[in-house]
């Protein structure tokens, strides 16, 4: 009788149990991430928001302390704001304003534009004034706001740190040149020094006339009390004036102290 035969390390397959799939719920995935981004955009929203309202005080602080017609641009530096406010001070606030008056001078010479770089700045406790640990500031001086303070139509010179101006002798007796150089004086004043006469010869009376003209420095007025000029130099437009200081105070109840120097 035949006998069947058997393969050893035969293998019968074995049906598999059916796989359980997950039901996706796209519901829920959107609530979590709604919920994520909610909570990484509400502290950038929260700071954005304090960091517009530090920004509008203090122009309006700043406005109405250095009388200009216009509020200035703020911009507090760094993030987040809310935990320097928290902490009483900021770190860093940029400040740029146009058209400063200077009233209340023989020869006012109105700042046409400022910037201010303004670190760790902190309040009084009854927002009297405002104080940064140091500071550096820039203020613009326009050619016809200097001719108007000397008196003297004045324009940038050939030399570095130079101005110029043209004078008609009279009795036709044609056009001159006179120069001289502006430079940082105490007590934030420009100075005038190494005045010349070129193409052609100045009567004594006229160079007596101009000699009066640039021998009192201007006063730069109304500024923050501890600013301190360090540097003039010239543009084509008119005059930079540089100035660093520590201890930087302003007052926003009334113009600064500078202005009655």
């Amino acid at each position: 009788m035949h006998q069947p035969t058997y393969e050893t390390g035969a293998s019968y397959d074995t049906p598999e149990a059916p796989r359980t799939r997950r039901r996706r719920r796209p519901a829920a995935t959107a609530i979590a991430l709604a919920v994520l981004l909610t909570l990484v955009l509400l502290p950038v929203t929260v700071d954005r928001l304090v960091t517009a309202r530090v920004e509008s005080r203090t122009a309006t602080a700043f406005q109405e302390g250095m009388d200009t017609p216009a509020r200035p641009e703020v911009h507090v530096r760094g993030f987040p704001v809310l935990t320097q406010v928290a902490s009483g001070t900021l770190r860093r606030v940029d400040i740029t304003a146009h058209d400063i008056p200077a009233d209340g001078s023989a020869r006012p010479l109105p700042l046409s534009e400022l910037d201010l770089r303004l670190d760790g700045l902190t309040t009084s406790d009854d927002d009297s004034e405002a104080r940064a640990r140091s500071a550096e500031a820039t203020a613009r001086l326009t050619y016809r706001d200097v001719s108007e303070a000397l008196g003297l139509e004045v324009s940038q010179g050939t030399g570095p740190g130079r101005i110029s101006a043209d004078i008609l002798l009279p009795l036709g007796g044609g056009r001159i040149t006179v120069t001289t150089t502006v430079s940082a004086a105490s007590g934030n004043r420009i100075a005038f020094d190494d005045f010349q006469v070129e193409g052609g010869v100045l009567p004594a009376l006229g160079r007596a006339v101009l000699d009066q003209v640039f021998a009192q420095p201007i006063q730069l007025r109304n500024l923050p009390d501890g600013l301190s000029l360090r540097s003039v130099t010239t543009t084509a437009t008119g005059l930079d004036a540089r100035f660093t200081g520590r201890s930087v105070t302003f007052r926003p109840d009334e113009t600064s102290s500078n202005q009655d120097l």
